[in-house]
């Protein structure tokens, strides 16, 4: 902005791909056109952008003051889809006849043309879930000295001026399969298992690392307007619905609106679904809010009936995975064990749940004590909004966003907002690459021929990711993500000893997903830092071999028969 006795003179510039220019560079051509421009009839200078087949034509008008509302086109700019070489402006008309100072349309292309425009380097940001100045990440710090680390709250800063239109001229020229309606809302179906690991687009079930992708570009992406949830019976641990809730919440901070629709609900459904402004549920929807239970299963008296006889020898009162063999009822450790984990994952069902519907945390827990069993009550109680099939829903979201009803809502799913790339929405990683390592399900030394590829830990594979992280120079930290109950101990130590060959050269990071047990908390203690969620299962309580030893009954029916 440029206060003169005319007006205000705004100038705002743009980038294409890889060319932006520089603030002091700016500065100059702003200076420039103050002083060639100075008394005349000048107002802002904006940029105007339109589709034209293969090009894109940029416009700049020149906006008198409030004063005189006529304006007047200056300048047309044509560029490639490769690079902007510099500016060709033109003259049209002058704004008023009567200025004091008429700049002439061969003064105002000298002005500009006179000095050569540079290209410059895109700018970078310090991390893949960083954006550009005006909308940053920033993190917290709790602690003090070297033991310093971040909280990961999400502080949410909108994207504003120049960098507001970068991203408008980045949605506008992007890819057939990034262009996305404006004012659409991004809908998600969180139903069935929730992997930890990367998916294609093409590939069946849901991803969590895409599901935070996907509400984090949303949440700046300007032709999102707001999250639609379809919540269904999910199968996976609390980790991942915590850090899905989080998610969530985090792109409530944008304004944006997040709707959920819940035909069925349990426990994990309603977790996510609380997190959302409003909650619909039609009038047979099925809710078992009636808290939480464990089971386990025996196979004791079946062996003996078999004449097999299990030996298991453990190390460890809570190591109960041996005990399915060797019991027919459930040990004291093992009930306290389990009744201690119920304990914190309801206490903190408990608090998140009331927090976010503004109840008291006795009053819930009564609710829960009695029984739910009509969705007209839960509405009545103010665990949902209100009672609507999802057409209704629908409806509801064309008045929000002024849709008319003959029309179509405008949405985008989930899986094709996964082509989106990060820098079409003004999101952009540095320029050091930081290597994700994924590790989930049972861990394994060695591959079995009859085992499927993506299932469980394969000890040698792992091994090979993690040295060829050590041994590459691009890579200057690494992430290591587990999900793993455990498994081989030997498999278990030999990753052990390469995540701690690799912690010894560069900096390691052991993040935890919805478990992380024996074998897997094994492997987490080789990296420098260990993060989990508050919901993690996480620790090591023993370790256990067994083998039968009896087959007595069998043998003795294979006589006989």
């Amino acid at each position: 902005m440029i206060e003169t006795s005319q007006g205000t003179l705004k100038i705002q510039l743009f980038d294409f791909f890889v060319i932006k220019f520089l603030s002091k560079q700016k500065s100059r051509i702003v200076d420039s056109l103050r002083k060639r421009l100075r008394g005349g009839n000048i107002g802002q200078l904006f940029v105007k952008i339109c589709r034209k087949r293969s090009l894109s034509v940029v416009s700049l008008f020149l906006f008198p003051p409030k004063s005189n509302p006529r304006f007047c086109k200056v300048t047309e700019m044509s560029l490639t889809r490769t690079a902007i070489h510099r500016f060709r402006y033109t003259y049209r008309t002058i704004s008023s006849p009567s200025s004091a100072s008429i700049t002439t349309r061969f003064q105002l292309q000298r002005l500009i043309t006179s000095d050569p425009i540079p290209i410059l380097k895109p700018v970078q940001f310090h991390s893949s879930y960083s954006s550009s100045s005006s909308s940053s990440l920033k993190q917290d710090f709790v602690g003090g000295g070297d033991d310093a680390y971040p909280t990961g709250d999400f502080n949410f800063e909108p994207v504003t001026g120049f960098n507001k239109f970068i991203v408008k001229l980045k949605t506008l020229i992007a890819l057939p399969w990034e262009r996305v309606q404006h004012g659409s809302i991004l809908k998600i179906v969180l139903r069935g298992q929730i992997s930890d690991q990367l998916k294609s687009r093409f590939s069946k079930g849901l991803s969590l690392p895409q599901i935070s992708d996907n509400l984090l570009k949303a949440t700046y992406d300007p032709r999102i307007s707001g999250l639609y949830l379809h919540i269904d019976t999910l199968n996976c641990g609390w980790a991942k619905v915590e850090e899905i809730r989080r998610q969530i919440l985090n792109f409530r901070k944008s304004g944006k609106f997040v709707v959920a629709y819940v035909p069925s609900c349990r426990e994990k459904e309603y977790y996510i679904a609380c997190a959302c402004e409003e909650i619909y549920a039609p009038p047979s929807a099925y809710f078992s809010l009636f808290g939480l239970t464990v089971q386990a299963g025996f196979v004791r008296g079946f062996f003996d009936n078999l004449g097999i006889e299990p030996q298991v020898e453990r190390i460890g009162k809570y190591k109960s995975a041996g005990d399915q063999l060797t019991r027919k009822t459930m040990s004291e450790d093992n009930r306290e064990m389990l009744t201690t984990l119920l304990d914190n994952i309801y206490s903190n069902w408990l608090d998140k749940v009331s927090s976010a519907r503004g109840k008291k945390r006795e009053d819930i827990e009564n609710f829960i004590n009695e029984g739910v069993y009509q969705v007209d009550k839960l509405k009545e109680e103010g665990f949902i909004s209100s009672i609507l099939y999802d057409d209704e829903v629908m409806t509801r979201l064309k008045e929000r966003l002024r849709v008319k009803t003959d029309k179509n809502l405008p949405m985008v799913d989930f899986r094709k907002y996964s082509g989106v790339r990060k820098w079409t929405v003004g999101i952009s990683g540095g320029k050091e690459l930081i290597a994700v390592i994924r590790a989930s399900g049972a861990i394994r030394r060695v591959e079995s021929p009859l085992s499927a590829p993506s299932k469980g830990i394969i000890g040698e594979k792992f091994i090979e990711k993690i040295r060829r992280v050590r041994e590459s120079k691009k890579f200057k930290a690494a992430i290591i993500r587990i999900d793993s109950p455990g498994g081989d101990a030997l498999a278990s130590d030999l990753m052990w000893r390469e995540i701690r060959l690799l912690a010894a050269s560069k900096p390691v990071i052991t993040s935890m997903s919805d478990v992380a047990a024996s074998g897997g908390y094994y492997m987490a203690m080789g990296a420098g830092t260990i993060v989990a969620e508050s919901l993690t299962l996480t620790g090591s309580i023993g370790v256990i071999s067994g083998e039968p030893r009896s087959f007595s009954k069998i043998n003795e029916k294979a006589m006989n028969g």
